[in-house]
């Protein structure tokens, strides 16, 4: 059975699949588990792979994402180590199990109901909203964006660089529909840019008379 299970990590993020995430791990449970993860990783068995899930307050997330590690980026003399991992496979948890020092879960993978690559007409668009936002936000002239084809997973691979709410980030997880995901990310890029547009706005107002202007 304990093969079976997931081990979990909470924190108070949320990773999509395709999100790279650099993680200092410095607990000991959890030195534990990422170097068990390590160690199927260099032999090519056993558990690779550990979820990681939400918490909110003390409250846990009933979905998450598995994070494969990339490398081990620095390892100190205490123990602690810095990794980059990346998200992988959505997860629901069906139930959890603390025999371990750390938490473990068993859990269902799963995926789009329907095609999880967007029309090319779909797919244009949100890309060239995100490079304008991008531009804005870098306060650049130009913002080469490079995601190769196909697009799969486009919503998370966008949302991945975006400065986005926790909340929002959850419910892309969660949902299991591609094109409506990537809709509520235009939506949320459009918003983006207005927040953006309204603080260029005041910058200039302060610039100009030393007072900006509240609405």
């Amino acid at each position: 059975m304990e093969e079976n299970l997931l081990p979990l990590f909470p924190l108070e993020i949320v990773l999509l699949p395709e999100e790279p995430l650099p993680l200092h791990i410095f607990e000991d449970r959890y030195k534990t588990m990422i170097g068990e993860c390590l160690q199927a990783k260099a032999s090519g068995k056993g558990q690779q792979e550990f979820g990681l899930v939400r918490l909110k307050g003390r409250v846990l997330s009933s979905v998450g994402c598995t994070a494969r590690i990339v490398n081990l980026t620095r390892q100190y003399e205490d123990g602690r180590m810095d990794i980059l991992t990346v998200g992988k496979r959505r997860f629901e948890i069906l139930l959890t199990n603390e025999e371990r020092p750390y938490l473990q879960g068993a859990v269902e993978y799963f995926e789009d109901d329907g095609p999880d690559v967007p029309s090319d007409e779909a797919a244009e668009v949100a890309i060239e909203r995100f490079r304008e936002a991008m531009r804005k936000l870098r306060h650049a002239a130009e913002m080469p964006v490079h995601l190769p084809r196909p697009y799969r997973y486009l919503s998370f691979r966008l949302a991945a660089s975006l400065p986005l709410d926790l909340e929002f980030k959850q419910q892309l997880l969660t949902l299991r529909n591609e094109p409506e995901r990537l809709k509520l990310v235009q939506r949320a890029l459009e918003i983006l840019m207005t927040q953006l547009d309204q603080v260029q706005h005041s910058q200039k107002k302060a610039g100009g008379n030393g007072h900006a202007r509240h609405w």
